[in-house]
């Protein structure tokens, strides 16, 4: 059968290695840098990329590139690239196609540390930002871009503020101006949304979070849907059509067609930059992958009955969370996450700040830690933590409240994790 034709479950399993006969059925790890060959020659061809084939791990390893696939065949792209974090993957999916003088438009209600790499950290390599309201109209994005825009930038599900994202919107305006529209889709995976199949061109993730699902290993993925026409705005990309001399003046689309994207990110950044992920952490990825669906399914089922306890509490004031029906992004959730948003809520005390730590530090059960959408609970306070580069005046934008509460639900039994949140209510 062709594997990537099977259901997602399936493809978490076996999608990107197959073994043959007498190979191992768990993927093998390489961890080698270097590979031999026998003639100069065979070296320089692949040098050259005129060859395929294995040299130099920094940028191509059979663990790594095993993972990616399997990771691409999930979303449905054609090609993936691993990077060493999310944060590096982001910052590879922008930089891949914008240089100094260029602008990138996005939404507003991103993560932190991306919010702070495309508005600051970029801005010093002369690239600019221009942030909207992600519940913009299509009038009021379009009114941001400028004739040097290169990227539409979002979220699937906005982490922490938890917003979702109407993609087909983002996606018409992102090519109605001929650019593409990369989407960061971490916290919905590829089990509960595709963003592919609602326009998007470009997805990133901090494979860090639900993919590895256990908090072992840090790193991020690139997927290119091979939709976008770069050939058809070649005077915006001339990196992709235009000759690349540090490559003896190859042209990346022509030579390598849909996976122009990704060769480019692979040959060009990784070459130059170097964020690799380890084939011992790809490893770590994949055995998460592999249970994907299962921990999905139960992070969402957990989330859903937290979230409708908290919305109940007398001492909470707000739960934010879509699969709540007053959320305002229900409706979005219902059509864009049929099967679930993530296990990621946001809600705030009626006492505020003081509240919230008081509750914090009153779990047991429940880490405190910065991270989410690992397989055990944990909770952080985003203006505190994530977020704390932000003056307030961000974080409203970003939808964070100064006594916000970021809790990601973890797979433990529903009963123990609203035991817990309810002990320490008490103190708060």
């Amino acid at each position: 059968m062709n594997i990537n034709d099977a259901k997602l479950e399936t493809k978490c399993l076996h999608a990107g290695y197959m073994p043959s006969k007498g190979e191992p059925c768990a993927l093998p790890i390489y961890q080698s840098t270097t590979f031999k060959y026998d003639t100069t020659d065979e070296m320089g061809q692949l040098f050259d990329l005129k060859a395929e084939g294995y040299f130099y791990t920094r940028l191509q390893n059979p663990t790594n590139d095993a993972v990616a696939a399997k990771i691409a065949s999930l979303e449905g792209g054609v090609a993936a690239l691993l990077t060493s974090s999310g944060q590096a993957a982001n910052f590879y999916a922008v930089f891949n196609i914008c240089e100094a003088g260029d602008h990138v438009v996005a939404a507003s209600t991103i993560y932190g540390g991306t919010f702070n790499l495309l508005a600051v950290t970029l801005q010093k390599l002369g690239i600019e930002c221009t942030f909207v309201d992600t519940d913009s109209s299509p009038e009021e994005i379009a009114a941001a871009f400028r004739p040097n825009t290169k990227v539409l930038f979002a979220e699937t599900i906005a982490n922490p503020a938890l917003v979702v994202l109407d993609i087909e919107k983002y996606a018409k305006v992102a090519h109605e101006h001929g650019v593409p529209l990369i989407v960061d889709n971490t916290f919905a995976t590829p089990v509960n949304c595709r963003p592919f199949e609602w326009g998007a061109d470009i997805v990133t993730h901090s494979t860090t979070k639900y993919m590895d699902g256990h908090a072992i290993q840090v790193g991020g993925a690139i997927v290119d849907s091979g939709n976008f026409d770069w050939d058809a705005y070649g005077h915006k990309y001339h990196g992709l059509t235009e000759p690349d001399e540090s490559y003896h003046g190859i042209i990346y689309t022509k030579q390598f067609g849909k996976k122009a994207y990704i060769t480019k990110a692979t040959s060009q950044l990784m070459r130059d930059l170097g964020s690799i992920p380890s084939p011992m952490n790809c490893f770590l990825l994949n055995i998460g992958l592999e249970t994907l669906p299962l921990r999905v399914e139960r992070h969402c089922s957990n989330a859903q009955k937290t979230a409708e306890f908290l919305a109940s509490h007398p001492k909470v004031s707000r739960v934010i969370y879509p699969g709540l029906p007053g959320d305002r992004y229900h409706e979005l959730a219902k059509k864009y996450l049929p099967n679930g948003s993530c296990g990621v809520i946001s809600f705030e005390l009626k006492g505020g700040r003081d509240a919230a730590v008081r509750f914090m530090d009153s779990l047991d059960m429940a880490k405190i830690a910065t991270h989410v959408a690992a397989s055990k609970t944990m909770v952080l306070h985003p203006a505190s933590h994530t977020h704390r580069q932000m003056n307030d005046e961000q974080l409203v934008e970003a939808g964070v409240s100064p006594g916000m509460i970021r809790l990601s639900v973890g797979i433990e039994h529903i009963d123990d994790i609203l035991a817990d949140l309810s002990k320490a209510l008490e103190n708060a």
